[in-house]
């Protein structure tokens, strides 16, 4: 029972390996590259110009590493001599860090009927008061129901009210505007 566990667990990584390779643009190595010519650069980082496949293919297997394409696009292409697995790991290491240093902004929604009252309004202005302070942009939405639709264009006042208190610490983004039952606005964090 064991082995197969190991078996399935091994399977499902080369599995994985073989899905990341394919979504990552195939970078092509060594024999893949079936280019007449290709610009090489060195292990050093060196340009060594631009030379036959078989050539570069040669420099490589004598520096004991590998010969990668890296921009195929270029006329002719790009071969870098670099270890692979070195070169795929600094990769993965470097779109790991980029991805860290992304901010993800959310959008927190506040949804309220026109007849709130001045109590409950404070509390939903306070809440986006935190929201907006720790980043996020908030999306205040009033929902109409029934005979409400009728007086849609007076409960704007709600959302300009709304603005002018948030107006310290926070821009409106998108002005108030309605959408079928809906009347919206977002306001982001000032900056």
């Amino acid at each position: 029972m064991r082995w197969t566990v190991c078996f399935a667990q091994t399977a499902f990584s080369l599995r994985r390996e073989t899905a990341i390779n394919n979504n990552n643009n195939d970078l092509f190595i060594n024999e893949q590259i079936r280019d007449r010519e290709v610009r090489v650069i060195g292990v050093d980082g060196e340009q060594l110009g631009v030379m036959p496949t078989q050539e570069a293919l040669r420099l490589a297997e004598e520096a004991g590493v590998d010969l990668v394409k890296i921009a195929p696009t270029a006329n002719p292409p790009v071969c870098k001599i670099v270890d692979y697995g070195k070169f795929k790991y600094d990769q993965l290491r470097k779109a790991k860090e980029a991805k860290k240093k992304q901010k993800i902004v959310d959008i927190k929604e506040i949804r309220m009927s026109p007849n709130i009252d001045t109590n409950d309004l404070n509390t939903k202005i306070n809440a986006a008061r935190k929201f907006l302070t720790k980043g996020n942009r908030v999306k205040f939405t009033i929902r109409f129901r029934g005979r409400e639709m009728a007086h849609m264009g007076t409960s704007v006042h709600i959302l300009t009210d709304i603005a002018e208190q948030l107006a310290d610490v926070a821009v409106v983004e998108k002005e108030p505007r309605t959408e079928g039952r809906f009347m919206n606005m977002i306001m982001a964090e000032k900056r």
